[in-house]
């Protein structure tokens, strides 16, 4: 008698948006190639589309309006509740355009990774890639990081670079680092999900190894596995 699979791993996954990058991860659990369990996505805004993308995978998704908490502890307490109803094992942020509190990150981390447009720690926030382009950067490009208190600081796991050309806009930019973002982010989630990748300390390692601190250099001339 054959035993039992191991269930895979559980994720939560966080957005804002039209979820590009939550399409991605969608895509790579669908095919094998990421051995992870989407429980559920939600989102912060309603009328995200990502929700919709998360519905048509037959995903449990739920919208917390932030609108409707007048503090972010609130909204933070609410949002933790509704992501202990699956029990994940990692918490994604995927366009998740909120600051969180000290609390919800503590409660997370070493689970909770977000994917960041610059190459951290240039440019943290908002507009990177008006910013790179303004400071006439060669290169811009996309960092996957665990996420600690402070904002968009905590050790980078993986980073790819794209070259600035000279008639890039933010918007043509920004379309060539979201290219590289959907090949990053399920990468790093099999790394996590295969339990190879740990947050100990101040640092990201892999397989018992420290990563750099600008984390592993994605090379586009092969494929990290």
């Amino acid at each position: 008698m054959q035993a039992e699979p191991a269930p895979l791993p559980k994720a939560v996954i966080l957005i804002s948006g039209s979820g590009s990058n939550l399409q991605a991860i969608i895509d790579a659990a669908s095919s094998g190639d990421l051995p992870l369990e989407i429980a559920a996505v939600i989102s912060n805004v309603p009328e995200a589309y990502g929700l919709q993308r998360a519905a048509r995978a037959d995903i449990s998704t739920h919208a917390l309006d932030h609108r409707k908490f007048s503090q972010r502890e609130l909204f933070d307490a609410e949002l933790i509740r509704t992501i202990e109803q699956y029990q994940p094992d990692i918490v994604v942020l995927a366009g998740f355009m909120r600051i969180l509190s000290n609390d919800f990150v503590h409660r997370y981390l070493g689970r909770l990774i977000n994917i960041h447009p610059s190459l951290l720690p240039k440019y943290p926030g908002l507009n990177t890639h008006q910013r790179a382009i303004d400071a006439q950067d060669r290169f811009h490009g996309v960092t996957v990081h665990y996420v600690i208190p402070e904002l968009d600081a905590g050790p980078n796991i993986v980073q790819a670079k794209v070259e600035i050309t000279e008639n890039d806009s933010a918007e043509t930019l920004a379309k060539r680092v979201q290219q590289q973002e959907h090949i990053i982010y399920p990468i790093v989630l099999k790394w996590l999900s295969e339990g190879r990748l740990e947050l100990r300390g101040d640092h990201a390692t892999l397989d018992g190894e420290v990563l750099p601190k600008s984390g592993l250099l994605l090379d586009s001339s092969r494929v990290l596995h």
